[in-house]
C-alpha cells in the first residue's frame, strides 16, 4: 500500500505558485496512490460549504474528485473546521476524526492535526475549544457569507498580531502531549502537522521505540510525506 500524507497548504487564490504545485501534485503523486490523506489546513480558510461555490474552491474540487483509484482523507485543521457534509460529497472525501488511527500495512498508525499536541499555547487552546462548540458554529454559519469572511480575515490579522509576541516554544508542540498520545493510542508512529516544522523525530515512550513525523507547510517550498509497504519518507519540493 502506497499512501501520501499532506497538510497545511492553505490554498487560495492570493498564492498561484502553491496553487500550481497543488494541482501539479495531484496528478502527478496522489493519482498512482492507493491513498491520499489530507491532515487539516488545506484552505488558508473556510466559512463553511458553501463557500464551494467560489470558482477557486471549486477547480480544488474538481482535482480531488478526478482522483480515480486513491481514496481521500480529510481531517480538520484550525482554518478549515467547518468542513462538512457537502464538501466530503463533492469532492468523494471521507472525513476523519481528530486524532485517527489507521492501518498503513504496518500496523497502526496515529494521525493528527497536530493543533491539540501544542498544549502550552493557551490562549490558543481556550480559542480551539471556542470554536469547536457546536453553539459557536451554529451562530457563525447562520450568518451570510460576506459577514462570515469578513469575520474571518479579522481573526486572520488578529492571529498575525498574537503569533508575532509570542515565543517561538509556545506555538511548538508539548513533549509530555505527544507522549501521551502515543501511550493513549498504543501506537509507535504518529504523523501531524500544524507546526510548519518539516522533521522526522525519535522518541522512547515507556520503553517503546517510536517516529513523529511532521508534515511541511506550503508557504515555502512544500512536500509531503510518502509511505510505501511500510517504510516512510519525507519529500520536498
Amino acid at each position: 500500500m502506497r499512501a501520501l500524507f499532506i497538510s497545511d497548504l492553505h490554498l487560495s487564490e492570493d498564492r498561484p505558485a502553491a496553487n500550481e504545485r497543488f494541482f501539479e501534485f495531484l496528478e502527478k503523486e496522489a493519482r498512482g496512490a492507493d491513498a491520499l490523506y489530507v491532515l487539516g489546513d488545506l484552505f488558508e480558510y473556510w466559512i463553511g460549504d458553501d463557500d464551494l461555490d467560489d470558482p477557486f474552491n471549486a477547480i480544488v474540487a474538481a482535482f480531488f474528485r478526478g482522483l480515480a483509484g486513491t481514496k481521500l482523507y480529510v481531517m480538520h485543521g484550525n482554518r478549515d473546521f467547518l468542513v462538512g457534509e457537502r464538501f466530503c460529497r463533492e469532492t468523494g472525501a471521507t472525513l476523519l476524526t481528530d486524532p485517527a488511527t489507521v492501518d498503513l500495512g504496518a500496523g497502526n498508525v496515529l494521525l493528527m492535526h497536530g493543533d491539540t499536541l501544542c498544549t502550552d499555547d493557551l490562549d490558543y487552546q481556550a480559542w480551539r475549544r471556542q470554536a469547536r462548540s457546536p453553539q459557536f458554529q451554529q451562530q457563525f454559519l447562520a450568518k451570510s457569507a460576506a459577514e462570515r469572511k469578513q469575520a474571518v480575515l479579522g481573526l486572520r490579522e488578529k492571529s498575525k498580531e498574537v503569533i508575532s509576541a509570542k515565543a517561538a516554544e509556545i506555538m511548538d508542540v508539548n513533549a509530555g502531549a505527544v507522549a501521551e498520545a502515543f501511550r493513549q493510542h498504543q501506537v509507535t508512529t504518529l504523523i501531524h502537522g500544524h507546526t510548519h516544522r518539516p522533521a522526522h523525530h525519535k522518541l522512547t515512550v515507556d520503553g517503546r521505540r517510536c517516529e513523529r513525523w511532521v508534515l511541511p507547510d506550503w508557504y515555502g517550498r512544500g512536500g509531503y510525506l510518502t509511505v510505501d509497504k511500510g517504510v516512510a519518507r519525507l519529500v520536498r519540493f
